[in-house]
């Protein structure tokens, strides 16, 4: 039977969705990131977790949305390899930008917002994407994102800016020394993904002041450096997508309420709205 193939993936995990005969399948993967492996190890990755999974499906579309395929070598690698595997299928490999325009906008105009560990921004006119305030990464930039929320809760107790019940729950929740978490940051590969672990500690201390105003110090940054970048954020929509987006979506609609924007979306994940985009 045809089928229809969307994937969302990130650098560890990707969400494969099977749309045939009317039902729609999920399959979990390894996520696929040519920056981490050749087409090889891709090719092999598929074989055996994917491919035994579509069974009897006949796949004639794929729509397939990653971390890194902004680099056009990196997209490339990824079309080869689905173009060899499912052969007949017509193959469209695009950005998690663009997954989260089509998520957020549909076919409409907006400005959409990636928030989860690191954080991105467009203006999107429903069909593509027309303009992109820079993402500079967890060193330079991110302001907003899971990374940057969790440096800003890792300064507070290393510079011993915590009250003392803060800083109390932080040492019971982290357990961990000063050294570790330099080592950690400096030292060990993905430190923006360990910085964003930080910032469940803001989910979970709701309330004291201080944390809020990290919260919505991190989340003001990013409208400033961001949002006001973009003409059409005062006459359109501006979508959020991410875990930190929907974590703390009370404090996204007070800024936007603040600055009079129109806050439109806020959802966790972009499958939902693909599955409605490419329907």
């Amino acid at each position: 039977m045809p089928g229809k193939l969307i994937a969302d993936s990130g650098a560890t995990k990707c969400e494969w969705k099977l749309v045939a005969d009317g039902k729609t399948k999920t399959i979990l993967t390894q996520g696929i990131s040519p920056y981490f492996l050749s087409p090889d190890q891709i090719m092999t990755l598929l074989g055996k977790e994917l491919l035994p999974k579509l069974k009897n499906a006949s796949v004639t579309d794929i729509h397939f949305y990653g971390t890194g395929l902004s680099n056009k070598d990196n997209a490339s690698i990824i079309k080869k390899v689905l173009k060899t595997l499912f052969p007949k299928a017509k193959i469209e490999v695009q950005t998690d930008l663009l997954a989260a325009a089509r998520a957020l906008c549909g076919h409409n105009k907006g400005i959409a917002c990636i928030l989860g560990t690191g954080s991105n921004s467009c203006y999107y006119d429903g069909k593509k994407i027309v303009k992109n305030s820079p993402g500079l990464g967890y060193v330079l930039g991110d302001e907003g994102s899971g990374a940057y929320l969790g440096k800003k809760v890792v300064q507070y107790y290393l510079y011993n800016t915590f009250d003392e019940d803060l800083r109390s729950r932080f040492e019971k929740r982290f357990q961990v020394s000063t050294i570790e978490i330099l080592d950690h940051v400096y030292k060990q590969p993905l430190a923006n993904r360990y910085l964003a672990s930080y910032a469940i500690f803001l989910a979970e201390n709701r309330g004291h002041y201080m944390i809020e105003n990290i919260i919505e110090d991190g989340l003001n940054d990013f409208f400033f450096t961001h949002l006001y970048k973009y003409r059409e954020s005062w006459t359109l929509p501006i979508h959020f997508i991410g875990s930190i987006a929907f974590g703390f979506r009370d404090v996204l609609k007070d800024l936007c309420d603040t600055y009079e924007l129109e806050l439109g979306n806020v959802i966790k994940a972009p499958m939902q709205g693909l599955l409605a985009y490419h329907k």
